[in-house]
């Protein structure tokens, strides 16, 4: 198995986490559960668990936060300049002509057709940071997932989405994220710019499916 089918899985596997819990599960999770003994070669790992219990996974989701920080303010910023445009325009409507007040009107709408343009590529470039983000994250895990399994002398790996209810002792996500903060805490990245990429300015990017964050986010 080639790594990109193996990590898409992985990601695509860990984005379905939240819908994948069972009334069952939770239920169960309130309670005690006495489990039975391991089964041997049969382990359990949460993808979505082992990134957002690493260090490099944090650290994604600060960097994230503070790249849809700097776009909120960059878009609040022009988006508060058309408002006070379209305030002053109004207060100026009894003063104006006709022919004046429609040309000011229409250069604001131009303004404002572009700033929502603006907002929307801006949200596919945050969604497309992310998923570049994850990407490489399971790019470095991957390989550790492998050497997990075979130090744990597994036979079957499945994803904690497609258990109920498993004994502890089969998780190997804790082993998994000791190995990714072992390896990488922390990587470059900033906000992917789709307008350079289309005309050529900078490579296209590859995705992968993920949870949409939180453009997401906040």
């Amino acid at each position: 198995m080639t790594f990109k089918p193996f990590a898409a899985a992985m990601l695509a596997a860990a984005s379905t986490l939240a819908l994948g819990s069972s009334a069952f599960a939770q239920a169960a999770a309130q309670s005690p559960v006495t489990h039975g003994p391991p089964v041997p070669g049969v382990c359990i790992i949460s993808v979505e668990g082992a990134i957002g219990g690493s260090t490099v996974g944090k650290y994604v989701e600060t960097r994230l936060q503070q790249i849809v920080a700097q776009v909120q303010a960059e878009l609040n910023g022009e988006r508060a300049s058309i408002e006070t445009e379209g305030r002053t325009l109004e207060a100026s409507r009894g003063t104006l002509d006709q022919n004046t007040l429609e040309q000011r009107g229409a250069a604001l709408q131009v303004r404002a057709n572009a700033l929502q343009r603006k907002a929307q590529l801006r949200d596919r470039e945050v969604q497309a940071t992310e998923q570049k983000a994850l990407q490489r994250v399971g790019e470095e895990m991957e390989p550790l997932i492998r050497q997990v399994y075979q130090q744990k002398s597994c036979s079957l790996l499945l994803q904690r989405t497609a258990v109920v209810l498993g004994n502890p002792a089969m998780d190997i996500t804790p082993q998994v994220v000791a190995a990714l903060n072992a390896k990488i805490t922390t990587f470059a990245f900033d906000r992917e710019h789709l307008d350079q990429a289309a005309t050529g300015g900078a490579p296209p990017v590859t995705t992968v499916p993920t949870t949409p964050r939180p453009a997401t986010r906040k």
